[in-house]
């Protein structure tokens, strides 16, 4: 990859407001707010109220077991689960111990889980096996044994301790030293190892925090998965970090969440696009009688998706944007100033923007450069070497343009964009349209090689209610009508479902592997 120069460079806003000197570690964090309100609520689990003082008690605890379990400062440790107080035990205490959490979500399959934990080498994995059955099969499997864990979680399975493993360096300067490593979906299927340093998700946290005005009476939903960053950061973190308490899910269900938020003094929801869909799906007008701030990303929001939201609360739904390589966020729209259209807002504070590449000023690929941004991908200096300068600029690869103010608004990523008869085609907007139509839940667009190196625009799509054999021709005809001819998709798909994440972000990469499996477009399950 060539690195073109700036065309465009924003400037960094300063932090909203002066952070007291930030500690090294993520525990840092917990133990401030543990002496600051010991019986302040801080978690939210199986109908009881865990305060501060108590969780950072567990903590302790649990980075004692780790240690006398072999754990070791530069070690990795491996958290199979789903969202509980077991699982932020381990995160924490990973960290008191100078060791990296690797968090990953108990509903991978055995395939993937496989991979992780041999590529970043684990010195043991652990199990949420109280919360998920998911998890105690992969602890099953791999010869994991129940051991007691520190109350109040009771106990967990530990797998076996991993011989070979060699602990990476430690710095004493949470900036260079690893907190956590989180793996990517990947756009190509094999899934890279983002290392993020304390420091960075301790700003990240701050900034969720102050920017989305949280105060110790709130009380956070907690159902985006604690493996994914943005469960991990901007929940989790964000949540503690303001002193607030975060009330635990331990997977999204649409019932679940909607009983969270009829009686369990929900505040502030954040959530991906696809979630708000279902939920909205599922019951056309939630109660919620203390929620007061609603925020999405993890993926792109589109215009009628935010006026069903919008209309369904009574609130302004907020849109930020970020990667996990960016931990995550790196815009975010304002509470102050609620937007009615899909822009992603302003740089964080602290955040440097600039487009580069791009034919203009104001439309390109974006790079960021900050205290969030990744210490790289861990074993790949290659593919770190393809993103991240020496500078510390990060090319996102995704493309956007500048509105009015300096907001900016997702164009689409330079590697999803398909050319057709020589046009470049960004996925985002023909998915952004398909959103619209009545009959779609949900859509995703990838490309398909053809002859000639061209490519082909194929759409799946997600129907809300039942489907029938003409929606995909229909669908294909209202395109056609409204985007230029190369645009408009060759085929219509309509799946039962798309495969999705754990966070709900639709899996492109196995969609592609359907439009490019030898046969396409013979029998597809509809």
């Amino acid at each position: 990859m060539t690195f073109a120069p700036p065309t465009s460079i924003l400037p960094a806003t300063p932090p909203a407001t002066p952070s007291a000197a930030r500690p090294e570690r993520l525990a840092g964090m917990l133990a401030a707010q543990a002496l600051r309100q010991p019986h302040a609520p801080a978690l939210h689990e199986g109908g009881r109220d865990i305060g501060y003082g108590e969780l950072w008690q567990a903590v302790r605890d649990t980075a004692a077991q780790l240690g006398a379990l072999g754990i070791r400062p530069g070690d990795r440790v491996a958290v199979v689960g789903e969202n509980s107080l077991a699982q932020i035990c381990l995160v924490f205490a990973a960290g008191l111990c100078d060791a990296w959490i690797v968090c990953l979500n108990a509903r991978l399959a055995a395939r993937e889980v496989d991979q992780v934990l041999g590529h970043c080498g684990a010195r043991r994995a652990f199990y949420t096996d109280g919360v998920s059955p998911d998890a105690a099969a992969h602890g099953a499997r791999h010869g994991a044994l129940r051991v007691p864990a520190p109350a109040p979680v009771g106990h967990w399975l530990a797998g076996p301790l991993n011989q070979a493993a060699r602990p990476e360096p430690v710095h004493a300067d949470g900036g260079r030293q690893c907190a956590a490593l989180l793996y990517t979906s990947g756009t190509t299927g094999r899934p890279k190892g983002v290392m993020l340093s304390h420091r960075s998700l301790l700003y990240v946290a701050e900034m969720s925090a102050t920017l989305r005005r949280l105060v110790p009476g709130d009380r956070a939903c907690g159902v985006l998965p604690l493996s994914h960053v943005y469960g991990l950061a901007s929940v989790l973190l964000g949540t503690l970090h303001a002193g607030a308490c975060l009330h635990l899910l331990p997977r999204f269900t649409p019932d679940g969440l909607l009983g969270a938020l009829r009686s369990g003094g929900i505040t502030i929801l954040q959530g991906v696009p696809a979630l708000y869909a279902r939920l909205l799906d599922a019951a056309g007008t939630p109660v919620a009688p203390a929620l007061r701030f609603l925020y999405a990303g993890g993926s792109p929001l589109t215009p009628a998706l935010k006026a069903r939201v919008e209309a369904a609360f009574g609130l302004p739904l907020h849109n930020g944007y970020g990667m996990t390589e960016t931990a995550p966020t790196i815009c975010q729209t304002s509470p102050d100033a609620p937007r009615g259209d899909t822009s992603v807002g302003q740089p964080i504070p602290g955040v440097e923007t600039r487009i580069g590449g791009g034919d203009g000023e104001d439309e390109g690929e974006l790079w960021v450069r900050g205290p969030n941004v990744m210490l790289g991908y861990y074993r790949d200096a290659a593919q770190t070497a393809a993103v991240l300068r020496p500078d510390g600029w990060l090319n996102t690869g995704d493309v956007v343009r500048h509105g009015a103010g300096g907001a900016l608004f997702i164009v689409g990523r330079t590697k999803e964009v398909i050319v057709r008869s020589g046009f470049n085609v960004y996925p985002l907007e023909v998915e952004t349209l398909l959103n619209e139509h009545p009959r779609v839940a949900q859509a995703a667009v990838v490309g398909r090689p053809a002859a000639a190196g061209d490519e082909q625009v194929i759409a799946f799509v997600e129907a809300r209610g039942a489907a029938d054999g003409a929606l995909a021709g229909t669908l294909r005809g209202w395109l056609a009508g409204q985007l230029a001819p190369y645009k408009v998709p060759a085929h219509v798909v309509v799946l039962a479902a798309l495969p999705a994440g754990a966070t709900g972000k639709v899996l492109k990469a196995a969609l592609r592997d359907i439009a490019c499996a030898p046969g396409f477009p013979g029998d597809i399950l509809t």
